[in-house]
This record gives structure tokens, C-alpha cells and sequence, in this order.
């Protein structure tokens, strides 16, 4: 696992063993990076269920202004300061250990983008994915990582789908402002 672009470009990311880890792949997150390629420098960037933090710390590498990491798992907050400290990213990233719904129930900033890839098929997707597009920029993109047969809602508030994409047994599936998908 590594930063493909930037200012850390090659920089190889520590992850945590075992069977309960599922880091996005080199193929994937460089699918999920062209997609956002003009989007990201300057902007607020959402990690949530960061895991190692390979997005945020790509979303940083690219540009973008802020990265926000949100784990659960006090063994991920620690890889994720470790290869923010590795990356010379730290001073641009803000590292959470907090539970998903608490932070979006207490945070009051918005983001541009947010990318989440929490447990694949147990229902946290769903349940987040109203209060992540009440914390989004009317700009904003949501990306979500999941598995290609897990079920997402059409519309979240004022967030439509807009597109799918399938990776072997992973979908990305990206949701953007209704106003934004009008104008198309």
C-alpha cells in the first residue's frame, strides 16, 4: 500500500494485520482519485472508518487543505499517526477516535469530500450515510467503498447516486447535490 501522487508520492503505508482488515486497493483507490482528480486540492477531505488513513493521507499528498480521520479502532488511530508522521503530512490532518455517528453528531463543519469504507454489508453504510450528507458542501461528493452486492439508497436528503463502479467484487458508488445532477 502506497501514496500514488504528491507531495508523498511513493511512500509506503503501514495497515494492520489480520482478517478484519480490508484496505482499499492500489487498483481502487486510484479509480476512486481520478474520479475526484479536480475536486481535491484546497479541500476538506472526510476519511471516515480510515483504517490505516491511506485515503486521507492520498487526499493530503494531492492537496487537499485538511484531512479528517475517523476510526473506532484505537490500534487504527495509531497506524494512522504513524503514516501521517512517515508521510510529513500531520500538520494538515485531524485524527479521531471516536464512533462514526457520534463524530457526525457532533461535528458542525462541513466537507467537500467524503470517503466511506466501514464494514462491508452490516448496515453502517446506510445508517450513516444521511448524517455524512447533512455535514457535506452543496458541492460536495460522497464516496462510498462497499461491496458489490450491498444495497445503497438512491437518494440521501439532497444527495442523489450519480454513478457506480465496479472493481471484482467492489462497488464505488459516488453521490452528489441534487442541484449539481440537475444542471447535467
Amino acid at each position: 500500500m502506497r501514496v500514488i501522487t504528491g507531495l508523498a508520492r511513493g511512500k509506503r503505508l503501514k495497515t494492520l494485520e489480520g482478517d478484519d482488515v480490508r484496505p482499499t486497493t492500489d487498483r481502487v483507490k486510484e479509480a476512486v482519485f481520478s474520479m475526484i482528480q479536480f475536486q481535491t486540492e484546497g479541500r476538506r477531505f472526510l476519511d471516515l472508518f480510515a483504517g490505516s488513513g491511506q485515503m486521507g493521507i492520498e487526499a493530503l499528498s494531492r492537496g487537499a487543505a485538511e484531512s479528517v480521520f475517523v476510526d473506532s479502532n484505537y490500534k487504527s488511530i495509531e497506524i494512522i499517526k504513524k503514516n501521517l508522521n512517515f508521510t510529513g503530512l500531520i500538520k494538515n490532518a485531524k485524527v479521531l477516535q471516536i464512533n462514526s455517528l457520534d463524530f457526525l453528531r457532533q461535528n458542525n463543519g462541513k466537507f467537500d469530500i467524503a470517503f466511506l469504507d466501514p464494514p462491508y454489508n452490516t448496515g453502517i453504510l446506510q445508517k450513516v450515510l444521511p448524517d455524512v450528507a447533512n455535514h457535506m458542501q452543496i458541492s460536495g461528493i460522497i464516496l462510498c467503498e462497499t461491496s458489490r452486492n450491498d444495497n445503497l439508497p438512491l437518494e440521501i436528503n439532497e444527495f442523489m447516486l450519480d454513478r457506480e463502479y465496479h472493481y471484482g467484487k467492489i462497488k464505488i458508488v459516488t453521490y452528489c447535490h441534487r442541484s449539481f445532477l440537475d444542471n447535467e
